[in-house]
């Protein structure tokens, strides 16, 4: 009885109960397995995090006024109100003709909607004064908003051309705008490359003078006589309806007929002193496309919603648009597609889960036996998964950021596995212990390290979570990434793996029945190979199991020789001839001269090469 406490008493308590409640552990696995998968289907793609600066924005729109009258009347009095507000950091502001922005940066420490209700706050304080400017009889209502990154730049573009006017070419594109614009996911769709029309009065005004009308009779008379008024309301028939006067002009012709003034029963009319032409307004955006000239939608999509989504919704619109809406010789394409680029990202991301499950296995195949090196290979895809369900849960998308600490990680979340299997693997080995009692103590001996471990690799970076502003928001996301990978490799290999290793482990690697490798490889294979052809999202998978199915012929048929002459032979040439190494660089005065090498080396670096900060 003694002997045998001796044997676990170095055991983790957290992993020796999980070997005791195996059942637990494996309803735990199936449902991490779930709600990863769940997670990587159902995450957000986009090309970069939702990143909002602490910066709000005020324009204002002030019409027939010179940009010394803007600063004057709207600039600076709503300058001197935000100079008030706690936690602004600066205010800059821009006076042009017709119109003002002023820019209120505030502290990183503030949300953005705060910042911009105390914003606004002021702002509307400041135009419910007397003095402040009107125009067309309205106050003058600065816009007050905020930007984000994420929103502000187009996924995609989509090109009309055609051999049709720009005016016909613009009809097709607000077609694909209402369209689009309707999906949840879309914040707006922008048309470049065709201008909106005007309608332009040019004024004779030697005709004015001699006619004595003035500016303000002209606009008024266009104002008045541009309105749809309610006439009250008319009961017939026992039902009440509203009367109207429409007054809308749907043609610049209707506006010569328009009655400036009338003295003594002598109208005069708007065509008697003025011509009348309706035309584009000046060009402001310009869109070509190999070199020829296009309408152009700029489709941008909402903070937080899913890129791929949202393009394959779009790419749908756009088909059925062109087979049943617009006319056949109409090409419409689309350029600039960023979830080409993000889909390319999370399938480097399926492809390196792939390629780093192969190369462990492989690998510790030749020390630890096929089946035992399964045990860190399981590790990867458990870690990620359970990374991915974090992730979701927090509330992350899939972007550039979140990729590249996954991939990242990847490399370093195998070491708290291989650690794990290959002390249990020892203890079976060489004291001959059952697999719950190595497991209990072979975990026993190597948690706390690997914990240690985990952490002070955590620790180195999070530094790059401290950076201030913009930048620090961006990188954020990339040391709490880290950290949920490898705290969820660490969870896998005291959990997981200590329940595994304590049922499955074997210090003999028996050779699989022919008939069980068929059954294995057809079931498996078949079924990655029905995914891979089926295609889409689950084409990663099917890809895994069928190179999983190749790979355990290939190791039936050739590796396990190649391994077992690697444990008998070459692996026993490889401890001896490190044994003898270490014994020679132990002894004498050896060790003294190793330190003194290993410092004078790093002078010589440091000297060589120079410490400077780039």
């Amino acid at each position: 009885m003694t002997k045998k406490k001796s044997k676990v008493d170095k055991e983790f308590k957290l992993s020796s109960w999980a070997i005791a409640n195996k059942t637990t552990m494996y309803v735990l696995i199936l449902l991490i397995l779930i709600l990863g998968i769940s997670s990587y289907f159902n995450m957000p793609r986009e090309d970069f995090p939702e990143i909002k600066e602490t910066k709000i924005y005020i324009s204002s729109l002030y019409p027939g006024n010179t940009a010394e009258d803007v600063e004057k009347l709207i600039t600076d009095p709503l300058e001197d109100k935000l100079k008030t507000v706690s936690n602004v950091v600066e205010i800059t502001s821009t006076s042009q003709e017709d119109y003002s922005m002023i820019i209120v940066e505030f502290d990183d420490d503030i949300e953005v909607e705060v910042a911009k209700q105390k914003v606004k706050d002021e702002i509307d304080t400041e135009t419910a004064t007397e003095d402040w400017p009107t125009f067309n009889g309205a106050k003058v209502d600065p816009n007050v908003f905020d930007l984000s990154m994420s929103e502000e730049m187009p996924i995609l573009n989509i090109n009309i051309s055609g051999n049709y006017p720009v005016q016909k070419l613009k009809e097709f594109a607000e077609y694909l705008e209402d369209e689009i614009e309707d999906l949840i996911e879309i914040k707006q769709a922008d048309i470049r490359g065709a201008q909106e029309k005007e309608v332009e009065v040019a004024v004779d005004i030697y005709k004015m003078m001699a006619m004595q009308v003035s500016f303000d009779d002209i606009i008024n008379a266009i104002n008045g006589g541009n309105v749809t008024t309610s006439a009250g309301n008319l009961i017939t028939s026992g039902q009440r309806r509203t009367i109207r006067i429409l007054g809308e002009i749907t043609s610049p012709t209707d506006l010569e007929n328009f009655v400036i003034k009338s003295e003594n029963n002598n109208p005069i009319y708007l065509k008697d002193l003025a011509s009348i032409s309706f035309k584009e307004k000046d060009k402001t955006t310009y869109a070509r496309k190999d070199g020829e000239s296009v309408v152009m939608l700029d489709v941008k999509k909402r903070s937080g919603k899913n890129m791929i989504a949202a393009t394959e919704k779009i790419r749908e619109i756009v088909k059925n648009a062109q087979e049943n809406v617009f006319p056949q010789n109409l090409e419409v394409t689309i350029t600039n597609d960023l979830s080409d680029k993000t889909i390319g990202q999370v399938d480097d991301l399926v492809n390196n889960i792939i390629f780093g499950i192969t190369l462990v296995v492989t690998v510790l195949m030749f020390f630890l036996g096929f089946r035992n090196a399964l045990f860190v290979g399981f590790a990867i895809p458990m870690s990620m998964f359970m990374s991915l369900m974090i992730l979701g849960a927090l509330g992350y998308t899939l972007n550039t950021m979140i990729l590249f600490g996954l991939i990242m990680g990847l490399g370093m979340l195998v070491d708290n596995g291989i650690v794990v299997v290959e002390n249990v693997y020892r203890l079976m080995e060489d004291e001959g212990l059952s697999r719950v009692e190595a497991a209990k103590k072979g975990i026993g001996e190597i948690a706390f390290p690997i914990i240690i471990s985990t952490v002070t690799t955590v620790a180195a970076f999070v530094p790059l979570g401290l950076w201030p502003g913009l930048f620090g928001q961006f990188m954020i996301y990339f040391p709490i990434t880290l950290s949920v990978v490898l705290g969820s490799s660490l969870f896998v290999a005291i959990f997981f793996n200590s329940v595994l290793v304590s049922q499955f482990m074997s210090i003999e690697d028996k050779e699989m029945p022919l008939k069980r490798i068929v059954t294995i490889t057809s079931i498996v294979g078949g079924f990655g190979l029905l995914i891979m052809i089926i295609g889409g999202p689950y084409r990663g998978f099917g890809s895994l199991m069928v190179f999983t199915a190749i790979l355990l012929w290939v190791y039936r048929l050739f590796l396990r020789k190649a391994a077992f002459y690697f444990q008998t032979k070459t692996l026993v040439w490889l401890e001896n001839a490190y044994e003898n190494t270490l014994r020679s660089a132990m002894s004498s005065w050896k060790p003294y001269a190793v330190t003194i090498g290993t410092f004078l080396l790093l002078f010589i670096a440091f000297g060589g090469f120079g410490a400077s900060v780039a």
